[in-house]
C-alpha cells in the first residue's frame, strides 16, 4: 500500500504538497487563463511550475506578472513530454499533475484530487469528469468519454481518462517511469496504461478540468501521423496486430481525411454527388467504429456480458473474485457455466446461477506478476429480441457485477 503522507511533517500531512507542471510554447493568448485556474485554487500547499520552450510571444511577460508564485523556466526543449518530465524533475510535491497551457482546472480540482487519493490509498492515479471548451473559453459540452475504470478498455480500445482531471503520486511515477518522450500524441494515454498495469485507477464523480478544442490542437490536426503513433503504442501494450483502438481512431481520422479529399477534388457541378459520397464514407466508418466500441470487449453499459467477455486487472492480484447474476426468469440461461482463462492459462469451468453468483479463483504465482488478461466464455447465451430484423440483437450470457482483486 502506498502512503500519501510519506516524507511529510505532521503539520503538512493534512495538506501534502501538490506540484502542477504546465508545458508551454507560444501560447500567450491562452496561458493567462491556465495560470489563473491553477493559482486561484483553494488548496494552500501548491507548487506551480511553467516549463516554456523558448516562446517568442507574450508568454514570458505574462508569467513574470505572477512573480514568485510561479517557478518559470524558459529554454529550448525536445517537445511536450520532455518539458513535462523536466518539470516533474524540479517538482517537490508528493502529488503531481500537469496542465497544458491552453487548458484549465475547475475550482476545487486540486483539493478534490488530494481527497480522492487519500480515500483510495491503493490507487496510482485518480481522475474525474470535465468539460470541453472552445478557443474563447466557452463550454461546448461535457467530455463525453469518461467512465468508471476499465483496464481492458483503456489498454485496447479508448482513452476515456480526461488528462486535465488527473492527479497521481510521485512514487508511482518513479516506479512506472516518466512520460515517453518519443510520443507526441499518446503520451498521456501511454502513461495511464503503464500506471494501470501496476496500480488501481480511481474515478471521482466531480468535474475537475476543461480541455480546450480548436483547429490548431495536436489532436485535431494530427491526422495520419497521430493514427500511426497510437497504433504503434497500442500494439506494444496489447501484443495484437490490429488492436480495436486502432480501428476506432484510424477509421475516425481516415474518414475525415477522405472527406476533405473528396471535397477538395469534386468539381462544383458534381457537388451534390460529392456530398453523397462524403455521407456514405462517414456512415460506413461510423458504423464500424460504433460496432467496435459496443462489442469488442463483450461488456455492455447496462451490465450485461456477451458470450465472450474480455477483462483486465493490474498485476499482483493473487486471488480474483468474479461476481454477477444469471436472471432466473431467462430459461435459456439455466445450466449456465463460465470457462475462465487468465493470460492464456485455463483456470477452470464454473457453474453459475440461476440467481447471484460469486467465483473466487486463485491466480497461479507465475501469472500474478503480470497484468491479468481474462477471457471468460459462457456456455449458454440468448438474444433478447424475438425478431431478427429489429430490437436488441445482442447475444447475452450473464449480468456482470464486478471482477476484482480479492487479496
Amino acid at each position: 500500500m502506498i502512503s500519501l503522507h510519506a516524507g511529510l511533517s505532521d503539520h503538512m500531512a493534512s495538506e501534502p504538497l501538490v506540484s502542477v507542471v504546465t508545458p508551454s510554447y507560444n501560447q500567450g493568448h491562452f496561458i493567462r487563463a491556465t495560470i489563473e485556474s491553477v493559482l486561484s485554487q483553494d488548496y494552500r500547499n501548491l507548487e506551480y511550475i511553467v516549463m516554456d520552450g523558448g516562446s517568442t510571444d507574450e508568454t514570458a511577460a505574462i508569467v513574470r506578472e505572477y512573480g514568485s508564485r510561479i517557478v518559470f523556466m524558459s529554454k529550448a526543449d525536445r517537445g511536450q513530454a520532455h518539458a513535462i518530465n523536466e518539470g516533474f524533475g524540479l517538482a517537490k510535491g508528493n502529488v503531481l499533475a500537469w496542465l497544458n497551457s491552453d487548458d484549465v482546472f475547475l475550482p476545487g480540482a486540486v483539493g478534490a484530487g488530494v481527497r480522492a487519493l487519500r480515500c483510495n490509498p491503493d490507487a496510482g492515479l485518480v481522475y474525474g469528469d470535465g468539460y470541453l471548451i472552445d478557443a474563447a473559453g466557452n463550454v461546448t459540452g461535457r467530455f463525453p468519454h469518461t467512465r468508471e475504470p476499465d483496464l481492458w478498455r483503456l489498454v485496447h480500445l479508448s482513452d476515456y481518462i480526461l488528462q486535465q482531471s488527473v492527479f497521481f503520486r510521485r512514487e508511482v511515477l518513479d516506479d512506472v517511469g516518466y512520460l515517453d518522450e518519443s510520443l507526441r500524441y499518446g503520451l498521456d494515454w501511454d502513461l495511464f496504461i503503464r500506471i494501470g498495469f501496476k496500480y488501481r485507477l480511481a474515478y471521482v464523480s466531480q468535474h475537475l478540468g476543461c480541455l480546450r478544442e480548436y483547429a490548431e490542437t495536436k489532436s485535431s490536426s494530427g491526422g495520419a501521423e497521430r493514427v500511426r503513433e497510437l497504433h504503434s503504442m497500442l500494439r506494444k501494450h496489447t501484443a495484437l496486430a490490429l488492436p480495436p483502438g486502432s480501428v476506432v481512431y484510424g477509421l475516425d481520422a481516415y474518414s475525415q481525411l477522405a472527406c476533405r479529399s473528396i471535397r477538395r477534388r469534386t468539381p462544383r457541378l458534381l457537388r451534390l454527388a460529392g456530398n453523397f459520397l462524403e455521407h456514405a464514407v462517414c456512415c460506413a466508418a461510423g458504423n464500424v467504429v460504433g460496432r467496435t466500441l459496443l462489442h469488442a470487449q463483450g461488456l455492455y453499459a447496462d451490465g450485461w456480458a456477451g458470450k465472450t467477455l474480455l477483462y483486465m486487472l493490474r498485476s499482483g492480484c493473487r486471488c480474483v473474485l468474479i461476481e454477477g447474476c444469471v436472471p432466473e426468469e431467462i430459461r435459456q440461461l439455466h445450466g449456465q457455466s463460465l470457462q475462465v482463462e487468465c493470460s492464456g492459462r485455463r483456470l477452470g469451468r464454473y457453474p453459475v446461477g440461476p440467481g447471484v453468483f460469486r467465483i473466487k479463483i486463485e491466480i497461479p504465482p507465475d501469472v500474478a506478476g503480470q497484468p491479468l488478461r481474462f477471457r471468460i466464455v459462457a456456455r449458454r447465451s440468448f438474444v433478447p429480441s424475438p425478431f431478427p430484423w429489429k430490437g436488441d440483437r445482442r447475444r447475452l450470457a450473464f449480468q456482470l457485477g464486478s471482477v476484482r482483486c480479492a487479496d
